[in-house]
């Protein structure tokens, strides 16, 4: 295979990696009204009883500020309550209410736990082998620099100022978007259903 050839399907394979985190993150918005990462700290709470907030944000490799904002709005929602510690008034103890249990029921698991289980059952020099591609993939993309933490989930801020832009598009009719960009993005959910039902 031609070395152009070979640089389309990588350049292929790493788009339909891109594309599949954006359907299910999708999905899981238009269907649920969560992030990926709301519904990784709501399983984490569930699964573990009532938690402070520096040990859900351990657990789910974040920042406590980043945890303490989705803990806001998810508490504006009713899917969580937060309460002082009793020793400690400082410390702030976070549960699950049962909207939210049922919320859990009929949402689907993150992208993540698929691929986890999947990642764990290779042999240990095929997951290697995996690692130092992906990790030479990033070197050439120029993104080492980039802090993220291990949750699969769109780049929201990203799909948000997309939708802006468009918005504001002079001359861009209404009919011209719907058969654009708004088409689309309704292809997408369709497909993403599909997919994760």
């Amino acid at each position: 295979m031609k070395r152009e050839a070979i640089c389309n399907e990588v350049l292929i394979a790493i788009r339909r990696i891109i594309q599949s985190v954006d359907l299910h993150s999708r999905y899981l918005e238009r269907y649920f009204g969560l992030t990926v990462p709301q519904l990784i700290v709501l399983q984490v709470v569930s699964n573990n009883g009532e938690m402070p907030i520096g040990e859900i944000a351990k657990s789910v490799s974040l920042g406590q500020p980043t945890v303490t904002g989705i803990l806001e709005r998810l508490e504006n929602r009713g899917l969580v309550t937060r309460r002082r510690g009793e020793k400690d008034k400082r410390k702030m103890y976070i549960s699950v209410t049962e909207s939210c249990h049922q919320l859990l029921e009929k949402a689907p698991p993150p992208m993540q736990e698929h691929f986890i289980d999947a990642f764990t059952s290779l042999q240990d020099w095929e997951q290697s082998m995996i690692l130092t591609s992906l990790q030479r993939i990033v070197a050439l993309m120029d993104a080492k620099t980039i802090q993220v933490a291990p949750i699969l989930a769109e780049a929201g801020p990203i799909a948000e100022a997309s939708e802006q832009f468009w918005e504001k598009q002079d001359g861009f009719g209404e009919k011209d978007k719907k058969s654009d960009y708004r088409y689309s993005k309704e292809k997408t959910f369709i497909e993403a259903e599909t997919k994760f039902k």
